[in-house]
């Protein structure tokens, strides 16, 4: 948690006036790491009533523009922003809920890649973004649907079967491979 003396000498560090707005955002960024801009305006209106999400976005833009904050866009997904800046880490999003979660990067300095074609620029840093599934959705994918039946073995043996009177390895109750079935 940063203190408003800790936001103030930031922003004069960063040759950045010290304005409410400016020491608001930063603020709110503090306790919400990868937040749209509507969401910072959120938290920046309930301290601020008179504060427009443009001017959040103003204030967004200088930041990032100072080097105190940083943007990501990951595909489909609006812009977030980040006080976690400088230390080349990268992200990973579940391609189900889209929660983000930084990762460090392995090679520590930037670029952490290089291209196969540099095309004549310069290149300064690589942004990485892994795609996956979150505890929490990998979990929910993993889970029974309502009425489904769960196969494997009942305890002592005995084989649960699913819907279509298989268990788990396409034997029916009797041990055999769907024997006796109509085709």
């Amino acid at each position: 948690m940063t203190t408003t003396s800790e936001s103030t000498e930031r922003l004069r560090a960063a040759g950045l006036r010290v304005t409410a707005p400016r020491l608001a955002v930063l603020d709110a960024l503090d306790g919400l790491p990868h937040a749209p801009a509507d969401v910072v305006f959120a938290r920046v209106a309930l301290g601020l009533p008179g504060t427009s999400l443009q001017a959040v976005y103003g204030v967004l833009a200088a930041l990032t523009g100072a080097g105190l904050v940083r943007r990501i866009e990951p595909a489909g997904s609006a812009a977030l922003y980040e006080l976690r800046t400088g230390d080349n880490h990268h992200h990973v999003v579940c391609s189900v809920c889209g929660s983000i979660a930084d990762v460090d990067c392995v090679v520590g300095h930037a670029p952490c890649l290089t291209p196969s074609n540099d095309s004549g620029f310069t290149v300064q840093t690589a942004e990485v973004t892994f795609w996956g599934l979150c505890p929490a959705c990998r979990a929910a994918e993993d889970a029974p649907l309502d009425g489904e039946v769960v196969t494997g073995t009942a305890g002592a043996g005995v084989p649960v079967l699913d819907a279509t009177g298989l268990d788990a390895t396409g034997l029916d109750a009797t041990g055999l491979a769907g024997a006796g079935r109509a085709s």
